[in-house]
């Protein structure tokens, strides 16, 4: 497993949010949903992304962007145009001034917007869970990532557009799974990019000493790895092999692997009903007390405090 499949595979989508949207203009959308990705892709017309705080970004037909949440933004058919809907946690959908606009812009089964015909048509999905395995690949990110149409394209885009609008059993997984494997390839696209600023782990991936190293501590979280068995395991020494990691990944393998372990802990604490001895166990701690006094270093509370804590999760369309 590498680091990329290792980060999308805890958190997997859970009853994304998704949705085909059309307008004709005038039309904007303030997004405040708090939500920590949302992948869009412009099936036709044009669009405007404005992060706050940044210069709005034009996205055409072809083009997929990846925006990084909670922090607000905006999508229009122009720079400038005055937000007439903001979209809040849940997907409360009310005008700006707070008046409910629930029900009154549906167009059908995961269908929305202020025109069925309307020239812009977006193809929206949002992942609605907060794992820390997931803040790992948010550091990774601007606020808006957008990988342009004859960059990369994947049929994947066609088949989301034909089941989004399905109202068949079990259509919810499936479109989870399509919005998952499309994430992955707007991502592999986006770090691939000529002079991209990938993530350190991204980079190591394909080194021939790092990689392997990588993707034995991501195929065996529990396993009593050291920095000696792990060279042992590839081939190099103690001492090349942690001068090599900290290059590539910016830290040293220990300290990797010490943050792998607790964000995994941490999204099976708040995605699974497992107990903090088996949690402990699967992520490579010997003992609950063990992973408590590690846990706790990091995030600042308690395994207990930090799974009371976790946000319930929501997708009901405004």
């Amino acid at each position: 497993m590498d680091a990329l499949t290792d980060l999308l595979d805890g958190p997997r989508a859970r009853g994304a949010f998704m949705l085909r949207a059309s307008f004709s203009p005038p039309w904007s959308l303030r997004i405040q949903d708090e939500a920590p990705i949302t992948l869009l892709s412009m099936v036709s017309g044009d669009a405007w992304l404005t992060p706050d705080g940044a210069e709005p970004r034009r996205v055409s037909p072809g083009d997929m962007a990846i925006l990084r949440g909670p922090d607000p933004y905006t999508v229009s058919d122009a720079p400038g145009t005055e937000p007439q809907i903001v979209i809040h946690p849940g997907q409360v959908c009310t005008t700006p001034d707070g008046t409910s606009m629930s029900g009154t812009m549906d167009l059908g089964v995961r269908a929305w917007g202020n025109d069925p015909g309307g020239p812009a048509v977006i193809l929206v999905g949002t992942y609605q869970m907060r794992g820390a395995v997931t803040r790992r690949l948010l550091a990774a990110l601007p606020p808006l990532a957008v990988v342009r149409g004859d960059e990369w394209r994947s049929p994947l885009v066609g088949v989301l557009g034909e089941e989004v609008g399905k109202d068949e059993p079990g259509q919810d997984i499936v479109l989870d799974r399509l919005l998952d494997l499309l994430l992955v390839g707007t991502l592999r696209a986006w770090f691939a990019r000529p002079g991209a600023e990938a993530p350190g782990w991204y980079r190591a991936h394909g080194d021939p000493v790092v990689g392997p190293a990588l993707r034995l501590l991501h195929d065996d979280l529990s396993h009593p790895w050291t920095v000696a068995g792990l060279a042992a395991a590839v081939g190099v020494s103690r001492a090349a092999l942690a001068q090599r990691f900290t290059k590539l990944t910016g830290e040293p393998p220990m300290a990797y692997l010490t943050g792998i372990r607790l964000a995994q802990a941490a999204d099976l604490l708040r995605e699974s009903d497992a107990t903090l001895e088996a949690v402990a166990r699967r992520v490579g701690y010997g003992t609950a007390f063990a992973l408590s006094t590690a846990f706790k270093r990091q995030h600042g509370v308690s395994p207990q405090e930090y799974r009371s804590a976790a946000p319930a999760r929501t997708a009901v369309p405004g």
